[in-house]
């Protein structure tokens, strides 16, 4: 079933919608989305934000739900606004921004799957990335007074892992891949990585005749050779971590092996973060 997210407000504005029209400013609480303008003279008559949630975006070829922040904002033309802008005005506004972040349009047109919940004029699905972050991005223009946008910054694949299953795949495969989070770039380890660092710490300090390398890959974006160093660093930053935790550095080892060892196909965006891993190495 396709989903769509609207709040109590959202479906009954066609009964009430001359109190709420006649308001003419942003419901209380609202927010602007973020990384878009509204269009001028327009108001917020309905808002839904939430730390986590999935949604379903077009990206072409198939239904795409992803996962992330998400947030859900309609806009209404205020009365006396002066000219109305046309449903291609508004399409092509977005579109222009989209690209102006560097973006790709998905897709423009009409959705066969979702004629039900989504009929209407013609919508715009697109994705770009912003400081690290994928971000997806619906237009919904329901006529020359009124659109929606929603949007999800897609949240970084993360893992809920405990020493006791990372002892586990060490001792039936040897290895275990982990998904520590790091900005575009860099090594440093970022804060919500922490709990992962804890619990290989609980793993050696629990096993303490278990002897790891630090192994550290990228997807295939860059040269062969900024990869292999980015991965080298990120793999030496990982040992330090651990060691700041009580490890014996003489337990760990560490190396970086770039983009020379993908796990997933990097020609899509969910096979080259499966590849941006950190595994640990049974000695």
């Amino acid at each position: 079933m396709i989903r769509i997210f609207f709040s109590a407000s959202l479906i009954m504005v066609g009964i009430f919608s001359f109190t709420l029209y006649a308001q003419e400013e942003d419901v209380e609480g609202a927010k602007e989305i973020p990384y878009f303008s509204r269009m001028p003279k327009f108001f917020i008559y309905d808002s839904v934000a939430k730390d986590f949630d999935s949604y379903q975006f077009y990206d072409g070829k198939k239904i795409v739900s992803v996962e992330g922040k998400f947030h859900h904002n309609r806009y209404r033309r205020a009365e006396e606004a002066g000219p109305v802008f046309s449903l291609l005005q508004i399409r092509r506004n977005f579109l222009n921004a989209i690209k102006s972040a560097g973006g790709t349009i998905l897709f423009q047109g009409t959705v066969e799957e979702f004629q039900d919940t989504r009929s209407g004029s013609e919508m715009v699905w697109g994705r770009f990335t912003k400081n690290g972050m994928e971000v997806w991005v619906e237009i919904w223009p329901y006529d020359d007074n009124d659109y929606s946008i929603t949007l999800v910054e897609k949240q970084a694949m993360r893992q809920d892992v405990n020493a006791e299953a990372m002892l586990e795949a060490l001792n039936s495969t040897g290895r275990v891949a982990l998904y520590i989070l790091f900005d575009t770039g860099k090594a440093i380890v970022k804060p919500e990585s922490a709990a992962i660092i804890d619990e290989i710490a609980a793993l050696l300090q629990q096993n303490p005749d278990l002897r790891l390398s630090v192994e550290g890959h990228t997807d295939n974006v860059g040269t062969a050779a900024s990869n292999k160093t980015l991965s080298d660093s990120r793999a030496k930053a990982v040992l330090e971590a651990i060691v700041k935790k009580g490890i014996d550095a003489k337990r760990l080892g560490s190396v970086g092996w770039g983009q020379e060892k993908p796990v997933a196909d990097n020609s899509t965006e969910e096979g080259r973060a499966k590849n941006r891993r950190v595994e640990l190495v049974k000695k």
